[in-house]
């Protein structure tokens, strides 16, 4: 135990002083070594998500000896025999998951402290350095050890202020995902009102001279945290600052993508290499409605804010299903309102350059740049520009769209320029420096949104690039779609007849209905395509199919 580091990291706490640390997940003791070199206040290790073992804790831990970071041990449970293991290999601390009660916190400080205060018992380990130190050690542990309890559960945050009380404890740290997931909210960092529920748990700490830590997920975040009173602040995970940085690295060179859970590839081709082409339309998909192609101002025409009006080309007024699309312009300086929807949304920018606020998160976004927010989270959008219009394609994961206006302060950041879900809840995707893949002949996709990049997401789709000849195969699928020409010329071919479509044209193929898009023209084509359904899926179907009136359905 480190008596002298734990002193200097409690007196900078007490004067105000953030403290910087490091969540440790990956095996390499060097990171612990660099976090030291670079002369962190604390490191934990995590020994309760992920792979570490105690031969691997232990070379953390001696990585920091004789130095003023304070190490650690995040564990798998409340559990007497490992906070014992912990702080008999030398570990500062312990950091115990998923504290709800004050009798689960004092159980937790009573394993950490020696009889007659504690349960702890006394080991001949690195602590006592190997039973050469056994009275010294025994004589300074209880007054310096570090528990740190994680506020991870609408349950503990109830239960604060008796939390609070519980004596031995000074440092509280919060978990917003876990927290989130007991909010209804699984898969989110911070879901609708968690935001509020630990900052009101955070006061009630401070107001009971406790200190606060959480994780940043950002530069920007990592200020706002500083701002909103947390002490101990943690500049990342090991492993998440590494993807960050090479996120950006590789945003840079336009090669970005994110990963999958099943650890394939974002816009991966492997799902489409493993099409396989069926002779004809599948029997239970018949359509029961045709193929409409809409040219702006052919559908209503809404004012929905001063300056902000909606062109609807696809909805209910022409039967589609589970979707809304349209163009929305925006006047010189408008502004739409706060407000959220019981649907997901997404915005595409074609023209002009705006600031999209998702509770604050600020994104300045420019040409092809999609955001897209999920039900419950409520969002803004700025028209930067004093004198030229913008112009936005919007996707609504309904048919009939509501939307409620919020009134609510949300503290303000600048979000960095990366492609993929963020600290909240929403997905944003810089078009230009992500990498794409091919689900045609001389054509690139990029996937903005769906189910699997947003978890919970009702909707999917993205942007479509075709070169001179470029197309899709003849396919259809189990849920209505939207394609609008936001580029060139295209073809559409829909069971042997064919459209002509430009000047953001755009096509409802409902659910069931035989087509295909290519690029008959000289110059390059592009599109906003949306599913109505949370997955890019879709059925291969010989060519005839579309190209001839009548096969499809002439089985």
């Amino acid at each position: 135990m480190k008596v002298p580091a734990l002193q200097r990291l409690r007196a900078k706490l007490q004067a105000g002083t953030p403290v910087y640390g490091l969540w440790i997940t990956l095996e390499s003791a060097s990171i612990c070594e660099m976090a030291v070199a670079l002369g962190l206040d604390w490191v934990t290790i995590d020994a309760e998500h992920g792979h570490l073992d105690w031969k691997e804790i232990v070379e953390h831990v001696r990585a920091a000896v004789r130095s003023d970071t304070v190490v650690l041990v995040r564990l798998a449970e409340n559990s007497p025999a490992l906070i014992k293991r912990a702080l008999d290999i030398g570990a500062d601390g312990v950091v115990i998951p998923w504290i709800e009660t004050a009798l689960q916190l004092e159980a937790a400080v009573a394993a950490s402290t020696y009889p007659p205060r504690g349960v702890r018992g006394i080991g001949a380990e690195r602590a006592t350095c190997w039973g050469q130190c056994f009275i010294e050690h025994t004589a300074e542990a209880d007054a310096n050890v570090l528990v740190v309890p994680i506020i991870e559960t609408v349950r503990a945050v109830q239960n604060v202020e008796q939390l609070a009380r519980v004596k031995g404890v000074d440092l509280f740290f919060f978990g917003p995902a876990d927290l989130s997931a007991t909010a209804g909210f699984a898969g989110k960092w911070e879901g609708p009102g968690v935001a509020d529920l630990i900052l009101q748990a955070k006061d009630a700490l401070r107001k009971a001279g406790k200190h606060c830590g959480v994780i940043a997920t950002d530069e920007a975040n990592l200020a706002q945290r500083r701002e909103q009173g947390f002490g101990m602040l943690g500049l990342g995970l090991d492993a998440s600052l590494m993807l960050r940085s090479l996120h950006g690295l590789l945003g840079s060179q336009g090669r970005d993508r994110q990963i999958r859970a099943s650890f394939t590839l974002e816009n991966s081709p492997s799902a489409l290499a493993a099409e396989k082409t069926v002779t004809c339309a599948p029997p239970e998909l018949r359509p029961d409605r045709s193929e409409i192609m809409n040219a702006r101002g052919s559908g209503p025409q809404l004012e929905v804010a001063p300056g902000v009006t909606f062109d609807c080309m696809v909805g209910a007024h022409n039967q589609a299903r589970e979707l809304t699309t349209g163009l929305v312009t925006f006047a010189p300086g408008a502004v739409l309102p706060c407000h959220r929807h019981p649907f997901a949304e997404s915005i595409t920018l074609l023209h002009g350059r705006v600031l999209a606020e998702v509770e604050g998160r600020r994104y300045e976004i420019g040409p092809l740049d999609n955001v897209t927010i999920p039900r419950g989270v409520a969002h803004r959008v700025t028209n930067l520009s004093r004198t030229a219009p913008a112009v936005f394609h919007i996707a609504l994961a309904s048919s009939n769209p509501s939307r409620e206006l919020v009134n609510a302060f949300f503290p303000r950041r600048t979000m960095p320029e990366v492609t993929g879900t963020q600290s909240g809840a929403e997905r944003v995707t810089y078009t230009r420096k992500v990498g794409r893949y091919a689900p045609g002949e001389s054509a690139e996709f990029v996937d903005f949104f769906n189910a699997d990049l947003v978890p919970g997401l009702e909707m999917s789709g993205g942007y479509g690039l075709f070169q001179p000849g470029g197309r899709l195969p003849a396919h259809l699928h189990d849920f209505d779609e939207s394609i609008c020409i936001v580029e060139g010329k295209a073809t559409c071919v829909v069971e042997g007849r064919r459209y002509a479509m430009e000047q953001q044209a755009t096509a409802l193929q409902p659910r069931g209905r035989v087509h295909y898009f290519i690029n008959e023209s000289p110059a390059p084509m592009a599109m906003i395509w949306v599913y109505g359904g949370p997955r890019p899926e879709r059925i291969v179907v010989e060519e005839a199919c579309a190209a001839e009136p009548a096969v499809a359905w002439s089985a």
